[in-house]
């Protein structure tokens, strides 16, 4: 798990420092934190991808949420027991005694 987050975390945390960084043109001196890098990388995806430049971040952040949720689904899904067993041991004792008292038979 410990893993998995770095190798998720780790690029989301750096393309957005960098991001708002650039964007906010706060370059501690150095090219690539500047607005006009963050401009021209922008213009170069675009030119590639032949969309227009202001359209690429909406779309990264789509992507970035898109597949968050896929790999927080498929960690849910392989620890779905214990998921299900922590739910179940948070439920208040009320809650558990009238399951299993409306699971009784009724019969005499």
């Amino acid at each position: 798990m410990k893993w998995l987050l770095i190798f998720w975390a780790g690029p989301i945390l750096l393309l957005t420092s960098w991001y708002s960084l650039s964007y906010y043109d706060m370059s501690f001196g150095v090219f690539m934190l500047t607005r006009q890098a963050h401009d021209l990388v922008f213009s170069i995806y675009g030119h590639v991808l032949g969309i227009p430049p202001e359209t690429i971040p909406p779309l990264v952040m789509r992507a970035i949420v898109v597949d968050s949720l896929f790999l927080f689904s498929l960690i849910a899904f392989r620890r779905r027991k214990a998921i299900a067993a922590w739910w179940r041991g948070r439920q208040s004792p009320e809650e558990v005694r009238r399951d299993s008292a409306e699971s009784l038979s009724k019969a005499p």
